[in-house]
């Protein structure tokens, strides 16, 4: 089992940076593909961004060039490095599994608010 639990949230002007983290608990971590993803109010959840156990990584077509995803294997954390940010990032952040999110066995955080406004 892999829990993770979401911060670095908070309140960013447009155009500026934030850098989520995402700290994984199971010893699988560097194992399994992680990934993040947002759901803001009246949307669906939507993945964002996700690295696999090889440092693969893959975006969005919304975040493509503006997100980066990255891994620390030895600190079981995940990150993601946002930049110029619009107020259509706003949401609540969360990160899984993304095979578990897939096959509908995940388990969801609290996840952390990103809120882009002047």
């Amino acid at each position: 089992q892999v829990q993770f639990v979401e911060s670095g949230g908070g309140l960013v002007q447009p155009g500026g940076s934030l850098r989520l983290s995402c700290a994984a608990s199971g010893s699988l971590f560097s194992l399994v593909a992680v990934g993040w993803y947002r759901q803001a109010p009246g949307k669906q959840r939507e993945l964002v961004a996700q690295i696999g156990s090889r440092d693969i990584a893959n975006y969005a077509d919304s975040v493509k060039g503006r997100f980066t995803i990255s891994r620390d294997n030895g600190k079981s954390t995940a990150y993601l490095q946002m930049s110029s940010l619009t107020p259509e990032d706003t949401a609540i952040y969360y990160c899984n599994h993304v095979r578990a999110v897939d096959q509908g066995l995940a388990y969801w955080g609290q996840g952390t608010q990103v809120t882009v406004s002047s």
